[in-house]
């Protein structure tokens, strides 16, 4: 699915809205591992950090290529026209409690 005209964390803030992150799992939240010598853009994390809110402590860092198998079982996958290395964002959804 493609999802122009919005950054990541943007997009992260709508689906959030909708879905719960999965309650049961340390980390239910998964990002790409920089590749050694590249940094994440520390502007993008500080936008991640706030929508997560709480949730922010429960994101996992995952090397580049773990991260293209796990995402590779992932029911729907969403391009946005982000232009930030590493703005890549793997949810794993909970149920919502009523």
């Amino acid at each position: 699915v493609r999802v122009d005209a919005v950054t990541s964390s943007e997009l992260l803030e709508a689906i959030l809205k909708l879905i719960e992150l999965d309650q049961y799992v340390e980390k239910p939240v998964i990002m790409m591992q920089p590749v050694p010598g590249d940094e994440i853009d520390p502007d993008l994390m500080k936008d991640c950090r706030t929508v997560l809110g709480k949730d922010a402590e429960r994101i996992d860092y995952i090397e580049r290529f773990a991260f293209y198998e796990e995402a590779k079982k992932a029911y729907a996958v969403i391009a946005t026209s982000e232009t930030s290395q590493y703005a890549n964002v793997i949810l794993k959804k909970g149920c919502v409690l009523l």
